[in-house]
């Protein structure tokens, strides 16, 4: 790509400053680590431009960036977390297991179409306010597992946890965020 092509960084917030906020928010679940991310990923942009081939539109190329920035503060913000052995062993214990580890109920469905409400603003700012809620490994948990798709193995280095715990972990949250979800979502 030569010179005359390169996409104009001053135009960069403008057009895709939003979409790139609210993709750091959703991972992160703190306005000013989003703001902070977004700023470095066009920091970054700038520093790499001369390596941007053009094959992908420049918002993508800018999100590649972005899924760096958050994965490394997601990184850092784990390193930092303290977790209390009794902690994980107090959420063992609220659960009713089988043998195996098989639950002994299975959660009730859904009462809303997620699929539905997945397209809707609204639902965003409700899921946002229930993720806030919950507790900050629980939360990292969630967002690598279900949002960065980042495997158990890589989660249990990441928050050194063991894998059982890591399950534990992620099941709460799933439970947590639809107990939140259907007593503070209100349907259409």
């Amino acid at each position: 790509m030569n010179d005359k092509e390169l996409p104009n960084p001053e135009e960069w917030l403008s057009e895709h400053g939003d979409y790139l906020f609210q993709f750091a928010f959703v991972r992160l679940h703190n306005r000013a680590a989003a703001e902070d991310a977004v700023q470095e990923t066009f920091l970054a942009g700038i520093k790499a431009l001369d390596r941007y081939d053009g094959k992908t539109p420049i918002r993508y190329w800018l999100r590649g960036i972005l899924r760096h920035k958050v994965v490394d503060y997601i990184r850092k913000a784990s390193r930092e977390i303290a977790v209390d052995d009794t902690e994980s062993g107090e959420i063992l214990d609220s659960f009713k297991f089988k043998a195996f580890g098989i639950a002994e109920q299975h959660p009730p469905d859904w009462k809303f179409n997620p699929g539905h409400a997945y397209e809707q603003k609204e639902f965003w700012e409700v899921f946002y306010s229930c993720m806030s809620k919950l507790p900050k490994a629980t939360g990292l948990a969630f967002t690598l597992r279900e949002l960065e798709g980042i495997s158990t193995k890589d989660i249990c280095k990441e928050l050194n946890m063991k894998p059982n715990n890591v399950w534990v972990v992620l099941h709460r949250a799933r439970t947590q965020l639809k107990s939140c979800l259907e007593e503070n979502w209100t349907r259409n």
